[in-house]
């Protein structure tokens, strides 16, 4: 595997500070591993993801620090919500000493269920817990599903080759990718069809907001009750009112 080259210098600015660093296009960052002094170190934030992209984390980068140089992977990259580097680690490794790390799954060939129509490819797991030595560290796994023809046919951790050098730690028994059912686009047009019809009797069911109700056949509604049912001033005819009344004539 290629190596790439990083110079870092070191960090005096700490804690909440840092974040002026980043404001200045400096990403801050720590040097650590076994049986090393952690140190708190910057780079320019440019060099940083120009490098992470070629390495990632499981390609050796080689630590330019203090006029030495030192073999490391890059490990807990903190992001926002953009995607833009905000922290890193610096792993240091003993070139004869193996590691665990993650490395990505990459589905490889078109299912024939795919091919065939007969259903599509779900890809479960996205990466794969390994150990090896620095140097055998792979980029990527590749993991073959061009066999896979049926409905719920599926490949495993246990199914997956690894490379020489390269002890595979997952779980044997956890899928990678599976064949699902097949959803068409006349399925999905039908589905859609039926929510917007019941959606459309649930609205014609319920009275519309302000409209008045209708009473129930051969109920009477309060206008057409006997004027006896009402209470005064609510039959058909209104009530009089004090000055609508006649004057009384003046007595005799």
């Amino acid at each position: 595997m290629k190596r790439v080259a990083l110079e870092v210098v070191a960090r005096k600015v700490l804690g909440k500070e840092v974040k002026k660093l980043r404001r200045e296009g400096i990403l801050p960052a720590n040097i650590y591993g076994k049986d090393v002094k952690s140190e708190s170190v910057q780079v320019p934030l440019k060099d940083f993801e120009k490098v992470f992209k070629e390495a990632g984390e499981t390609g050796l980068v080689d630590l330019k620090h203090n006029s030495k140089v030192t073999p490391v992977l890059i490990h807990n990259v903190q992001t926002d919500y953009l995607g833009k580097s905000l922290h890193a680690d610096f792993y240091v490794v003993n070139l004869k000493e193996k590691v665990r790390t993650a490395i990505p799954l990459e589905l490889v060939g078109e299912p024939k269920a795919v091919t065939d129509k007969i259903g599509l490819l779900m890809h479960i797991l996205s990466e794969v817990e390994v150990e090896a030595l620095p140097t055998e560290l792979p980029e990527r796994i590749e993991v073959n599903v061009e066999h896979l023809s049926t409905i719920d046919e599926q490949v495993t951790i246990a199914d997956v080759k690894a490379p020489a050098g390269v002890t595979i730690l997952s779980e044997p028994n956890q899928v990678v990718a599976k064949i699902g059912e097949l959803i068409t686009k006349e399925a999905q047009e039908q589905a859609a069809a039926e929510a917007a019809a019941a959606e459309a009797a649930k609205a014609e069911a319920a009275p519309a907001e302000g409209a008045e109700e209708v009473p129930a056949e051969g109920v009477p509604s309060p206008e057409e009750k006997p004027a006896e049912d009402l209470p005064a001033g609510k039959a058909g005819k209104p009530a009089t009112t004090e000055s609508q009344k006649e004057p009384e004539s003046p007595a005799q």
